[in-house]
């Protein structure tokens, strides 16, 4: 099962992306997939072409797990 996670980095903008299993206490890093910006952007100052990013839990203030329907609020809606 795919997780989707908002990570709360120390002193920068949060970031958004899946992890294939959720963390655990020993870990002292996350991987995730597909990082991106609250609103679907590209990290600024992650290559755009990255497509996993490995990251010191150390640095992480905490970490939101989301269900399906609060990802589309945060990326965003289809009108239909």
């Amino acid at each position: 099962m795919t997780y989707t996670l908002i990570l709360h980095i120390s002193n920068t903008e949060p970031i958004v992306g899946e992890v294939d299993e959720l963390p655990t206490s020993s870990d002292t890093l996350i991987a995730i997939k597909h990082p991106r910006m609250r609103d679907g952007k590209d990290v600024p100052y992650i290559d755009p072409n990255a497509i996993s990013v490995l990251w010191p839990v150390h640095q992480l203030r905490f970490i939101e797990i989301l269900t399906g329907m609060e990802e589309e609020e945060i990326i965003g809606f289809v009108r239909e």
